[in-house]
């Protein structure tokens, strides 16, 4: 039994990549081929782009894939979201659809653009965001490099914005967000029915979400007397409980838990001060609850 696996074609390729890596899936890319490898023998890859996945996946023609909430709106697909994967090409936060204008335009809000024209790749969402407003736009496809098309093009454009960055290089200003989106394992309602293969595809969520879960802690264990074991509790927030154990020299324990990686840099040194030695901060590859 194989399952079929749709992957991100571009801004989301490595990063997908690099989480499969962390979870324990090894992914090679031929530069000529749209079709990876893993040393996973269940999966068959294919990359695509995430904007026409959602259809392929309810067509059933793959079972399942990586894309965003985004395009599953856009294209109503009916699938299986199985879980939201938080991440990004850049950073872990969603990333929005926003409508923007010149920054100098005398547009204040999306009112002030009937009659005009706006420009976007999310072509048939944007349309329905209008038709809602009773606004009457002139819609069109952009095929790319959408920012840089106001004012000379187009009058606004919608756009998905991560940081803003981009919008605020081109001297863009967001009047309204559409969508807030993220990354979506989605599956084929039929094939989520197979017993093996959603089995596979549960194993593959609790892999992805247990990767994501773990970029946010770190292991932190510490040698510490036996009389310095309330104080050391007292400062030592944890994940759960920590594990305490006895090493050979006698009135010595061995303390080791999980922490917040944003606590880290605090408590380090109230460890110290509170008597323990030999502390070792290490990496944590997999959270699962």
């Amino acid at each position: 039994m194989k399952v079929s696996l749709g992957l991100p074609k571009g801004s989301l390729e490595k990063s997908t990549v690099e989480l499969f890596r962390k979870a324990g899936i090894h992914i090679r890319i031929s530069s000529r081929s749209y079709y990876p490898t893993s040393d996973d023998p269940e999966l068959d890859l294919i990359l695509m782009r995430p904007q026409e996945m959602p259809r392929y996946v309810e067509q059933g023609i793959i079972d399942a894939g990586i894309t965003g909430y985004d395009w599953t709106v856009e294209n109503k697909a009916r699938v299986k979201q199985i879980c939201e994967l938080e991440y990004s090409k850049s950073t872990r936060q969603k990333c929005r659809w926003v409508l923007a204008v010149p920054e100098k335009s005398r547009i204040r809000k999306p009112e002030d653009l009937a009659g005009k024209r706006v420009a976007t790749e999310l072509l048939d969402t944007t349309k329905r965001y209008f038709k809602k407003k009773k606004i009457d736009v002139d819609v069109e496809f952009s095929w790319g490099a959408t920012e840089v098309k106001p004012p000379r093009l187009v009058d606004a454009i919608v756009d998905i914005t991560e940081t803003g960055s981009s919008l605020r290089a081109n001297d863009l200003r967001i009047i309204d967000t559409l969508l807030e989106t993220s990354t979506l394992l989605i599956a084929n309602k039929q094939a989520w029915e197979n017993t093996a293969k959603r089995k596979k595809l549960e194993n593959i969520r609790l892999l992805l979400q247990g990767t994501l879960d773990a970029e946010n802690y770190v292991g932190i264990k510490c040698n510490l007397e036996d009389s310095r074991l309330a104080a050391i509790l007292k400062v030592l927030p944890a994940l759960h409980n920590p594990t305490v154990s006895h090493l050979s020299d006698a009135g010595w324990l061995a303390l080791e838990t999980i922490i917040s990686s944003t606590e880290v840099k605090h408590i380090i040194p109230r460890l110290k001060d509170a008597g323990a030695s030999g502390i070792v901060e290490y990496p944590v590859n997999k959270i699962i609850a």
